[in-house]
C-alpha cells in the first residue's frame, strides 16, 4: 500500500494546514495511508497525526531567530524525532508544504532526503525557500534573491530577527540544502510564482504549477443571511463590501480604512479577522470589524450576503478568499497582487493597481450596476469548474502516481 507523508507548520488549520488536510483525505479515498508532521496548532484530521516538537522548542526557535537570524537552523532534537519517525513508516512520498513556522531543522532534514530515496514534492505557499529571510518580498519590492540576499531590508519583517543581519549566509545554507536532493519536484501554487522560481537558484528543478483548491460545495451562497446580518448589525438595506484575511499583516487594511472616506454612507463595509486593537481602530471610522473566526457557516453567510467582495492585498501569493467568495457568488475587486489576478475572469471581478482606491470606487459601482443574479451564477460556476478542491487534490495524486510510475 503506497504511503503519503505530508509535513506542514499546521494539520487541518489555516488556509495551507486545510490543503494538506484535502489532499490527505483524497489519498485515502484512492486507497493510500495517509499522514501528516505537523509543528503548530492542528484539529482533529482524517490522517494520522504526528506532532513534530513541543511548545518549548518553538519558544526557543522562536529566541533564537530573534536574536541569530538562524530560523530554521534550530529544532534539532525535533527534526531528529521526525526523521525517526519517516524511517518507522516508510513513506511512498513525502509532500512538503510550510516548513518555516519556528518547529524544523531544514538542515538535518534535507540532508537525510539527498540520501534516502523517497521523492519529495514541495508545495510553495510563499517565497521563503528562495530568500535569504523573509517570506514574501513583493511589500519592498526587493529583488536580491534572483543572485544573493545580503544587507535585508526586511530584516524585522517574518521571520524577525532584531539584531544580526544573517540573510547572506542564509541564502548559502538554503541554497546548498535545497539543491541537494535529486528527486525534488516544486508546485508554485501560481503562475507569478512559478515565473519568480525561474528566476531563483532552484530554477532547474522540476516543476508543476498547481492551483489551490476549495470546498465548494460548502462554500456556496446562502439563501437566508438574516441571522448574520442581525448577529453583527448589518443594516438591511446597505450594500456590502467585505474583506476577510487570518491576519492583516499588509493585507490592506489602511486601505479599508481610506476607502470608507470615499463612498457613500448607503455602502457598508465589514471587515473579517481583526484583533482587538484593530477592532476598535476600524469601528472608530464607520467600518463593522469582527473578529477571526473558523466558523464556517459564518464566513460563507458573510459570502453570501457580500455584495462585493474586496481584497486590497500588498502582499500575497494565491489567497483562498478570492475563491471562498466567489465560489458563494459574490464577486470580486482585487489589486494586483502576486497571483491574485489569476483567480479572476470575465465576469467574476476586477483586477486594479495597488493603492489605486479611485478605480475600486469605479468598480464597486459597476458591480453593483451588473445584473447579479447572473453575476452570481456566474462566479459560482467558475470557481466550481477551476478550483474544486477535488479536481486540484487529484492533481497530486496524479503527480505522486507519475513519480513513482505507477497507474493512477
Amino acid at each position: 500500500m503506497k504511503k503519503l507523508l505530508q509535513i506542514n507548520i499546521t494539520a487541518n488549520w489555516g488556509s495551507h494546514g486545510k490543503i494538506a488536510e484535502g489532499i490527505g483525505q483524497v489519498a485515502l479515498s484512492q486507497g493510500w495511508q495517509s499522514y501528516i508532521a505537523y509543528g503548530r496548532r492542528c484539529t482533529p484530521s482524517q490522517s494520522t497525526l504526528f506532532h513534530i516538537g513541543n511548545p518549548i522548542d518553538e519558544i526557543v526557535h522562536g529566541i533564537g531567530t530573534r536574536l541569530l537570524d538562524n530560523h530554521g537552523l534550530m529544532s534539532k532534537q525535533a527534526t531528529k524525532k521526525l526523521i525517526a519517525y519517516i524511517e518507522e513508516i516508510q513513506p511512498s512520498i513525502i509532500h512538503l508544504h510550510n516548513i518555516h513556522g519556528y518547529y524544523l531543522n531544514y538542515q538535518l532534514l534535507f540532508r537525510y532526503l539527498s540520501q534516502s530515496n523517497i521523492p519529495i514534492v514541495w508545495t510553495l505557499h510563499d517565497c521563503w525557500a528562495f530568500t535569504g529571510h523573509c517570506a514574501h518580498y513583493m511589500y519592498t519590492e526587493c529583488n536580491r534573491w534572483k543572485s544573493h540576499c545580503q544587507n535585508c531590508p526586511q530584516k524585522q519583517a517574518y521571520p524577525k530577527s532584531l539584531f544580526q543581519d544573517r540573510s547572506y549566509k542564509n541564502f548559502e545554507q538554503k541554497k546548498e540544502s535545497f539543491l541537494s536532493v535529486d528527486n525534488l519536484t516544486l508546485v508554485p501554487v501560481s503562475k507569478w510564482l512559478e515565473k519568480d522560481l525561474k528566476q531563483s537558484f532552484l530554477k532547474d528543478k522540476r516543476m508543476l504549477q498547481i492551483y489551490n483548491g476549495i470546498d465548494t460545495d460548502t462554500f456556496k451562497r446562502q439563501a437566508d443571511t438574516s441571522w448574520i446580518r442581525k448577529k453583527y448589525g448589518i443594516p438591511l438595506k446597505n450594500i456590502i463590501v467585505l474583506g476577510v484575511a487570518s491576519n492583516w499583516y499588509r493585507k490592506g487594511l489602511d486601505d479599508f480604512i481610506k476607502l470608507r472616506s470615499l463612498i457613500n454612507d448607503d455602502i457598508s463595509i465589514v471587515v473579517v479577522g481583526l484583533n482587538a486593537k484593530e477592532r476598535k481602530q476600524v469601528n472608530g471610522v464607520g467600518i463593522i470589524g469582527i473578529n477571526r473566526t473558523d466558523n464556517v457557516e459564518e464566513l460563507v453567510a458573510l459570502y453570501s450576503l457580500a455584495d462585493v467582495y474586496f481584497n486590497p492585498t500588498w502582499e500575497d501569493n494565491f489567497p483562498t478568499t478570492i475563491l471562498e467568495a466567489m465560489a458563494c457568488g459574490t464577486p470580486v475587486v482585487t489589486y494586483n497582487t502576486g497571483g491574485c489576478s489569476e483567480a479572476i475572469e470575465n465576469g467574476t471581478g476586477y483586477v486594479i493597481s495597488q493603492g489605486d482606491l479611485l478605480s475600486t470606487v469605479n468598480m464597486i459601482e459597476k458591480i453593483c450596476d451588473q445584473n447579479k443574479e447572473e453575476c452570481q451564477r456566474h462566479c459560482a460556476q467558475w470557481t466550481k469548474e477551476h478550483f474544486d478542491k477535488i479536481n486540484r487534490f487529484q492533481d497530486y495524486i496524479k503527480l505522486y502516481n507519475e513519480i513513482l510510475k505507477s497507474p493512477e
